[in-house]
């Protein structure tokens, strides 16, 4: 049997070989069968390629007028590298479009990753309690947008990105327990527990229909157990407190 073009290509061969290393890793440090210590890197924009696989949304795909960009922050002595998610949310409908009812939203979200040897690329987060996402916000009302492998393929699993110090780096954690099933914004009963062994996209959205210029940094988004103490130190605080949980003991 011949080997296709698609088991050749140099960038599947390497998604496979590091799905393969990723597998074994937790194979030989037993993580499958106890709670791991170490972190789960998700999304990382120190790399600038990082945000060609990611795409924005916003209600101008359905004729509004409100933009949302994404580009990749160098790292200086101030900032780390990061993604800038930025743009204008207006609440003008298209007059064109008398089907359009409601606009002034825009977010952006990880493409859906290509598949291995293994079979599609999705994120096991199970053993892990958080979500963290290392943040600058500008103080909006933005919601952390979750997707897994779902029945209903349009379902969100949602929650409120709480900052506490606008205009300042700082590290957000959130249990997975606390978010809420949506679909297209409305909350859906009964609610389900999230498939966190099968976790598609992860992104942020802004949905306060606020008319004006919106700019969030995100340098990273992880699977966590907790922050280590020098993450803790980084983030120049005594305590950890859980969106949607309770204090870090």
């Amino acid at each position: 049997m011949q080997a296709t073009s698609r088991l050749l290509a140099p960038g599947f061969a390497k998604r496979s070989l590091d799905e393969f290393k990723r597998f074994t890793k937790i194979a030989l440090t037993q993580e499958g069968i106890r709670t791991p210590t170490n972190p789960y890197s998700l999304l990382e924009f120190s790399d600038p390629d990082t945000v060609s696989t990611c795409k924005t949304m916003c209600d101008a795909d359905i004729g509004g007028f409100s933009s949302a960009f994404l580009e990749q922050v160098p790292k200086s002595s101030s900032h780390p590298a990061h993604l800038r998610f930025y743009g204008s949310i207006s609440t003008d409908l298209p007059r064109n479009r008398p089907q359009v009812q409601r606009t002034g939203y825009a977010g952006w979200r990880n493409k859906d990753r290509p598949a291995t040897i293994f079979g599609k690329s999705l994120w096991d987060v199970d053993p892990y309690t958080y979500l963290a996402l290392r943040v600058k916000s500008d103080g909006r009302k933005y919601f952390v947008n979750v997707q897994t492998e779902s029945v209903v393929y349009t379902d969100l699993h949602q929650h409120r990105l709480h900052a506490r110090k606008p205009g300042e780096w700082e590290t957000v954690l959130i249990d997975f327990n606390a978010f809420v099933r949506t679909n297209h914004g409305e909350v859906v009963e009964p609610q389900t527990e999230m498939m966190r062994q099968k976790v598609r996209t992860v992104g942020v959205s802004l949905t306060d229909r606020v008319p004006g210029p919106f700019d969030l940094a995100i340098s990273k988004v992880w699977a966590s157990n907790g922050l280590s103490d020098e993450e803790m130190l980084e983030d120049s605080r005594d305590d950890t407190t859980i969106a949607g949980g309770s204090e870090k003991a």
